[in-house]
């Protein structure tokens, strides 16, 4: 029996930023000095090797995306370095953006360099990890409530990144982010006092949905009056569930002032499954549309999220991403990892690219299986409305709008058997070229291929990702 299944590319719905790429290089170390910790692992590598994964990222037969995040990390300043009080006076000299961010930094030109030489371009939104431990209550790494005596020298912080990463590097960040899922309260002991660093987190302090409002128009002002050019988010929680339902959606409703602020909502996209159960993270709208009731004009990125087991259903969660949250950019959690490098183990070990110890890397199948959509859905496209009446399959659609890319689509079987698909699309080409990634297969050219009385009869394997794109 065939599955019912549909693609519309005259059907359109929002328009697509591009998915994305994060190279995490700094995250856990409490003292840098003592552990110059490389997360990404592209300290061990030799330059060709390097470039080699740069190349299957950025290149033209690579994963071509179109986003990017960067880390702002907590020892680019000292206490003893502070900035006058006006918002607009940011001095650079009182920072240190270069010895915690080389290879994070290397990533990101060399990928610019390869990402322009093929005429496309990046957009980045830059983090902050965490705040300097002077800036904190405990005055440790990873304290988890902030001096309110420092509220703007923080706003400070970020936008100095942020204008060094445009004005020296010429890097194309556009917008900074408040936080990396500071919403989670629980990662501290109750009193606070104990930062809780070295136990499997990364850096973080937290942030109660009341402070992020009150901050949005700090760091706005901030980043006005530097001149900055730069927009801001509402930081990063886990997963839209707790942007919505922890109360962040409605701090900034609520507030007119973080409301006219904000320039891009943001929130990691991790999904729980349970949905009686904390941990629990779905993929509904819920907080976005809130505030695009308000303000229609507000795109949405998913700034991490997890390769899962680096399969079909890896794919599945960005489809749902697109579709059920609306979203209009994902960029997973970090693509190149050093393989035992997360202190108390990685919970989100999956990947594109494994560094090992020893200096050699291998290409994990979460490249392949991303590689199946990444590359069909570059920035300015438009999402295609799809349907599939088998929940198992998912089918992930771009309409190329003017852009001069192609219409494409994929189709996700995340079941343990093969299905079948009888599927009409609805669009202007005659033929599509066609490839696929399952355990079995990388990538694998499946030719040209045309409907048959205006319908594609599609076989796909278990865990499996086919991709199809017009041909002109």
């Amino acid at each position: 029996m065939y599955i019912p299944a549909k693609v519309n590319f005259h059907h359109l719905l929002q328009q697509w930023d591009g998915f994305g790429i994060n190279y995490v290089e700094t995250a856990q170390t409490p003292d840098y000095t003592q552990w110059p910790q490389d997360y990404g692992g592209f300290s061990l590598l030799s330059e060709d090797q390097r470039q080699e994964i740069l190349q299957m990222i950025f290149g033209e037969d690579g994963l071509k995306p179109g986003v990017f995040k960067m880390f702002i990390d907590c020892f680019q300043q000292d206490e003893g370095k502070l900035n006058p009080p006006a918002a607009g006076a940011i001095d650079q000299a009182n920072y240190d953006h270069a010895t915690t961010t080389r290879w994070m930094r290397y990533f990101i030109r060399e990928g610019l360099r390869i990402t322009r030489a093929r005429g496309a371009d990046l957009r980045g939104v830059a983090t902050l990890y965490g705040p300097p431990a002077f800036m904190t209550k405990i005055r440790k790494v990873r304290g988890r409530d902030m001096d309110p005596a420092y509220e703007t020298e923080c706003a400070k912080y970020i936008v100095a990144f942020g204008k060094y990463m445009r004005e020296v590097e010429h890097f194309p960040i556009e917008y900074l982010s408040i936080h990396n899922e500071g919403e989670d309260f629980s990662r501290w002991p109750e009193d606070g006092l104990d930062p809780n660093i070295g136990t499997g987190h990364d850096y973080n302090m937290y942030w109660s949905p009341e402070h992020v409002a009150a901050f949005l128009p700090v760091l706005k002002q901030v980043a006005d009056a530097s001149g900055s050019g730069l927009g801001v988010t509402p930081g990063e929680c886990t997963g839209w569930t707790r942007f919505a339902h922890w109360g962040y959606a409605n701090a900034i409703a609520e507030s007119p002032e973080a409301l006219d602020a904000l320039g891009l909502i943001t929130s990691h996209g991790f999904y729980g499954d349970g949905l009686f159960q904390r941990w629990s993270n779905t993929h509904a709208n819920t907080g976005i549309g809130q505030l695009r009731a308000h303000r229609p004009d507000l795109h949405a990125w998913v700034t991490s999220t997890s390769w899962k087991e680096m399969d079909a259903r890896f794919v599945f969660e960005l489809q749902r991403a697109v579709y059920d949250t609306q979203v209009n950019a994902i960029i997973p959690w970090a693509a190149v990892q050093l393989a035992g490098g997360w202190v108390g183990g990685d919970p989100n070990p999956g990947c594109a690219f494994s560094v090992k110890p020893d200096g050699s890397y291998t290409v994990e199948k979460g490249y392949h299986y991303y590689r199946q959509v990444c590359r069909i859905g570059q920035p300015g496209m438009r999402v295609a409305a799809a349907s599939c009446a088998y929940t198992p399959c998912a089918i992930l659609a771009f309409a190329g709008a003017q852009t001069g890319h192609p219409d494409a689509f994929a189709i996700v079987n995340t079941d343990a058997n093969p299905q079948k698909l009888q599927l009409r699309v609805v669009g202007d080409a005659a033929r599509y070229g066609c490839y696929r990634t399952s355990p079995t297969e990388r990538g694998v050219d499946l030719g040209a291929v045309a409907p048959e009385n205006g319908l594609f009869l599609v076989d796909c394997p278990p865990d499996s990702v086919t991709t199809f794109v017009a041909m002109s």
